[in-house]
């Protein structure tokens, strides 16, 4: 049990929390229902203590002040929607109230607890109760029983997870969809992040909600966009005007400061413009994003898609017939033509197939900077890889057991592929000269031969020589056109027990590509 929050406890906090955002982002985001159904919220919650977090290792502060700070700075600069919104002001009042203190006790956490429940509900134009709002406040009343630290931290995240409970009995939306609040729920993640680290990893929160493809999503905004942006140069007075402003303009309005120099703006409206200028004629407005309802709700309804990178349409046709988005790779892929191609699946998770080892790493690096959409890599250095991990997707299996299913099934795939040798080299096996046809197995050389059919036969006899129940054969467009006649001949006669698939792989870097499974 920790007797009070230091610098390194606080940290640890950040980082569990956001751990937990992580796993239960997809939870959170499918009962979210109010105050529009647009399945965000845990995307938000997640975004918002993503940028805190990254901003607290930028600046590496050693005190439990200067980490609250940095936390509280970061999630504003980068808070998403409503529910981010108030999660920043929730995180501000702790790093107000804790600021000068070296190390909280539960007395100090309490105070702490209470100036974020007053700046979250000053943050919503109208507050609203059976939502995050009556979670926070329920766990700021709650620490009121006690001056130690792992006595307050218990009382208030049990207090936090009876008032998301009950979230259903004070809004009939949630009522109606038989749901808590969402944003109600990601606050209970981060309070029971902390109970953990105080605690000595007990847990209170239950067990993630788990709904099917039925969850329902009616409550829609009557306003068509939302406007979010950062707001500098201007002053308190001036900040309250503009809220004032945008609620003649829409709903769900927020007008929230770092308490120095720096606000954050978030409404519901149909006209953009009017938002965005009420900014301009109040400070300086950077940072704008708009986001539009319905866009929002179709990526949500198309919860996961897996995307493939191929050489060329030949084996993108290929990987579309098995259900697959397609990105036809150039000579030089971008990050730009990455991000579009994710944000054209419409699907809020995107499983990328990169099916070549440089691309892979370009996807990567784009995947972890992806905005509004979890990307997640599945390591194929070969088309044939990623076939075969395509053949096991099931998008109705829990996502993290499928990614696995995935990556095994790739992982377990040998990959041989047949080159002709440009230049004169040193191999594993030998020099080889310009002409040559070189068989390569999971990379490496381990054949030199003169006569492609005969390679062919070799490299597949070899790829089976560990065992094997599938051939998938992949044949460039300028291959011998008797290849695979004499592949299927070949298997046919010395392993009738193996089933082979062959088909045209347009404009291939190989010969020909062979998985084994």
């Amino acid at each position: 049990m920790l007797r009070t929050l230091n610098a390194a406890a606080a940290r640890r906090w950040a980082d569990l929390a956001l751990a937990a955002l992580v796993a239960e982002r997809d939870a959170i985001d499918r009962i979210n229902v109010y105050p529009v159904a647009d399945g965000d919220t845990g995307t938000n919650l997640l975004h918002t203590m993503r940028a805190a977090v990254e901003t607290l290792d930028a600046t590496e502060p050693d005190t439990l002040g200067g980490v609250l700070a940095a936390l509280s700075k970061g999630a504003l600069g980068g808070a998403c929607g409503n529910s981010g919104v108030l999660l920043s002001q929730a995180l501000r009042g702790v790093a107000e109230q804790l600021r000068d203190i070296p190390e909280a006790d539960g007395r100090a956490l309490r105070a702490a607890l209470v100036r974020a429940d007053e700046l979250a509900r000053q943050a919503v134009a109208e507050p609203v109760e059976g939502t995050v709002l009556s979670v926070l406040h329920a766990a700021s009343c709650a620490a009121a029983g006690s001056d130690q630290l792992d006595v307050v931290v218990h009382s208030a995240t049990r207090a936090a997870v009876r008032a998301l409970a009950a979230t259903p009995t004070q809004l009939p939306v949630l009522a109606d969809a038989g749901v808590v609040d969402a944003g109600g729920r990601g606050l209970v993640v981060v309070l029971d992040a902390l109970h953990a680290v105080v605690r000595d990893g007990e847990r209170l929160a239950p067990k993630a909600p788990v709904l099917g493809e039925a969850a329902v999503l009616e409550h829609e905004s009557q306003y068509e966009y939302e406007v979010m942006y950062l707001l500098a140069d201007t002053d308190q007075d001036r900040a309250s005007a503009l809220r004032d402003v945008l609620c003649g303009l829409g709903d769900c309005v927020s007008v929230v400061g770092d308490g120095v120099a720096s606000w954050a703006v978030h409404v519901h409206c149909d006209d953009i413009g009017a938002a965005i200028e009420s900014g301009i004629e109040t400070g300086r407005v950077h940072k704008i994003k708009v986001t539009r309802f319905a866009d929002q709700q179709a990526a949500f309804a198309r919860d996961v898609a897996v995307l493939a990178c191929v050489p060329d349409d030949a084996l993108g046709e290929l990987f579309a017939a098995e259900g697959a988005d397609v990105l036809v790779v150039g000579a030089e892929l971008t990050a730009d033509e990455l991000r579009a191609a994710f944000e054209s699946t419409g699907a809020a998770h995107v499983v990328v197939l990169p099916n070549d080892a440089a691309t892979a790493a370009v996807v990567e690096e784009v995947g972890l900077l992806g905005e509004g959409q979890d990307v997640v890599v599945v390591r194929t250095a070969s088309p044939v890889q990623g076939l075969a991990a395509l053949a096991v997707h099931d998008p109705s299996r829990r996502r993290a057991d499928d990614h696995v299913a995935m990556a095994e099934a790739a992982a377990a795939t040998r990959r041989g592929e047949l080159r002709i040798a440009d230049a004169e080299a040193l191999t594993w096996v030998g020099r080889c000269r310009p002409g040559d046809v070189l068989g390569l197995i999971d990379g490496e050389v381990v054949l030199i031969g003169a006569d492609v059919l005969a390679a062919a036969r070799d490299l597949a006899t070899r790829l089976l020589t560990t065992g094997g129940e599938l051939v998938t054969a992949l044949v460039h467009a300028d291959a011998p056109a008797d290849l695979s006649d004499a592949l299927a001949e070949h298997l046919r006669r010395a392993h009738p027990e193996v089933e082979f698939a062959c088909y045209p792989g347009g404009d291939l870097a190989a010969l020909v590509l062979i998985g084994v499974e």
